[in-house]
């Protein structure tokens, strides 16, 4: 019995699209359960990464040859998460200084979510690569946009670069969450810390915190 070349082609086509399929599920499940382990432990190999994700060795290696490029492919769906977690309504259209508070408040809780996976990514990728991933992030170009707005406005200062002032906001907010993996900042407290020191060192009028996050300070000082 002989088939056809149009079924023949047929066929090919709907199992290539039937292994691609496949292939796009194994890597979501792989990246859905490293992004899951690594935000519990920083020391997770890549045997416990397929286990997790339901998929053998081979399969896990053959989509991410080693764990560099794992690790690299994780940083970028956190970023792109992470620019999710962060949307904050009239973005392009509320007064650019409104947004920023808005912005500085759920910035943290997106990097704290991820802030295992930042360690990771130091140790895999070295700290000119992972600056290197955060500069073409979305959230990134979003910040660089916000602070020139704002500038044009006169609610953001004018005075410095805007690269400088988006470099500002994300070296303050890794470096809170370098202090909370330490043990010297308490997670809970990171937050009123992170908006008394940026709304000052970025607004072209400071805003002076409120008397709940002034208490926050003050006992994260004692």
């Amino acid at each position: 019995m002989f088939t056809s070349p149009t079924s023949y082609d047929a066929t090919v086509a709907q199992d290539t699209r039937r292994r691609r399929a496949d292939a796009e599920r194994n890597i979501e499940a792989i990246l859905d359960a490293a992004l899951s382990l690594f935000a519990a432990s920083t020391n997770v190999s890549m045997t416990e990464i397929a286990h997790a994700a339901g998929v053998g060795r081979v399969t896990l290696y053959a989509h991410f040859p080693s764990r560099e490029d794992l690790v690299d492919a994780v940083v970028e769906r956190s970023l792109a998460e992470s620019a999710e977690l962060i949307q904050v309504d009239g973005f392009d259209t509320a007064p650019a200084d409104e947004v920023l508070v808005q912005l500085v408040r759920s910035s943290w809780q997106a990097l704290h979510r991820h802030r295992r996976i930042r360690l990771v990514a130091q140790a895999e990728l070295g700290e000119q690569r992972l600056k290197a991933r955060h500069e073409r992030a979305e959230v990134a170009a979003r910040l660089n946009r916000l602070i020139t707005r704002g500038q044009d406005e006169g609610t953001i200062r004018s005075d410095l670069p805007v690269t400088w002032l988006v470099t500002t906001f994300f070296g303050i907010l890794h470096t809170a969450a370098d202090e909370v993996d330490a043990g010297w900042l308490a997670a809970e407290d990171a937050p009123a810390i992170i908006e008394a020191t940026l709304l000052p060192a970025l607004l072209a009028q400071p805003r002076v915190g409120d008397d709940a996050s002034r208490q926050q300070i003050s006992r994260s000082r004692s």
